[in-house]
């Protein structure tokens, strides 16, 4: 993988790129980054051209022998370790690297809940065991094939647990030319002792702008469309393609009635409204709702008098500003949130759809129009 293969981060790429021209490269990094942000991508690249025969001003070549291999992810030198759920047949991430290649060809920005769906998962727990540990220590004891520096590139190094105080003194005292990555999203869950044995990369969100760019050219949506899909993705890339591939609704205008609906207690309206989003999909339905809870959020801002905060797009905004002014005050925003949240949750866990919505919307009634507040409220979905 190329630097130029990876969404925005140029500020990145460029501080990367420079620590290999000024020979200042840590043996041992951790790139932390929310979900979305391309830090597996921009760690692969950075291998990349770090092992490049031919490297260029501001990217590997892409067409020797190493970045043949890297771009395929087959090169000798490189090496993966991630979580999976460990079986009879699977005992240390190599038992799954077929899967994990498949993977990275198809799309390197992938999160948790991605990987897990391409494996068997049943009701196991993912982590990285001890077992694989040793397996790292095994293969970064042996020369390099053919590159000058082996890599070995660890995602998640929060499924960790005690286990992994075995790598440190392979980290603290590597083999000649190794190079650790670790690529991470919470800088909490990660063990004491191996963070600080790295060198910290943090890698922001994208931009608004970025996403949006990257939705218009790559994907060929409208402005208006990009904007809300942008805004609704918060720099998740990963999140903005799902958005792509799932979502075909008007979710501004569509949540916006539905506030006015209940406002209204148009009961009729409520009822078409339930039986349309039960048809949606569950991962428009997610989608829908997530939207509502970022828009309220939102709303939220501006009836506080943060108005310079709010990142809505144009025709959001004036929507939030009606709402905000003739509907909603910030109690009730922070109620209706709270049964969109509840809502998620259980979309996600396969409930009822049809159920869910009337039971949001007569909340949603209460809230608005009657300006009944539900605490602790018990809600049935399945």
């Amino acid at each position: 993988m190329q630097f130029k293969e990876i969404v925005g981060q140029e500020n990145i790429k460029q501080q990367l790129i420079q620590t290999v021209a000024e020979n200042r490269i840590s043996h041992a990094q951790l790139f932390l980054s929310s979900d979305g942000s391309g830090a597996l991508a921009l760690a692969i690249a950075y291998a990349q051209y770090i092992n490049c025969l031919d490297k260029q001003a501001d990217d590997s070549c892409g067409v020797c022998s190493s970045c043949r291999k890297y771009e395929r992810y087959i090169h000798p030198d490189l090496h993966f370790s991630y979580p999976f759920f460990a079986s009879k047949d699977v005992k240390t991430a190599v038992d799954v690297l077929e899967e994990w290649r498949s993977m990275l060809l198809a799309d390197a920005y992938f999160d948790m809940d991605i990987w897990r769906s391409k494996l068997s998962a049943e009701n196991k727990q993912a982590n990285i065991n001890i077992a694989e540990c040793h397996d790292i220590i095994k293969k970064l004891s042996y020369k390099a094939f053919e590159a000058e520096t082996k890599v070995l590139i660890m995602w998640l190094p929060e499924y960790l647990d005690k286990e992994g105080n075995s790598l440190l003194k392979i980290i603290e005292e590597p083999p000649q030319n190794t190079l650790f990555i670790l690529v991470a999203n919470n800088q909490e869950q990660i063990l004491s002792t191996l963070l600080s044995r790295t060198q910290i990369v943090k890698i922001p969100k994208l931009s608004h702008a970025t996403v949006e760019h990257y939705l218009m050219d790559g994907h060929g949506l409208s402005e208006n469309q990009a904007t809300e899909y942008s805004f609704l993705a918060d720099g998740n890339l990963i999140e903005a393609k799902s958005l792509v591939a799932n979502t075909h609704n008007d979710n501004a205008d569509k949540f916006a009635e539905w506030l006015r609906m209940g406002y209204g207690n148009r009961v009729l309206d409520l009822t078409a409204f339930v039986e349309q989003a039960a048809t949606w999909g569950r991962e428009n339905q997610k989608n829908f709702l997530k939207y509502g809870i970022s828009f309220l959020r939102e709303c939220s801002l501006l009836l506080s008098g943060a108005d310079d905060l709010v990142k809505l797009p144009v025709r959001a905004l004036e929507t939030a500003k009606k709402l905000s002014t003739h509907v909603l005050d910030l109690n009730m925003a922070d109620a209706i949130i709270s049964e969109l949240e509840k809502a998620h949750y259980h979309i996600e866990r396969n409930a009822n759809p049809k159920i869910l919505f009337l039971d949001v919307s007569l909340q949603l009634v209460k809230i608005i129009k009657f300006k009944t507040f539900p605490k602790g409220t018990q809600h049935i979905y399945n």
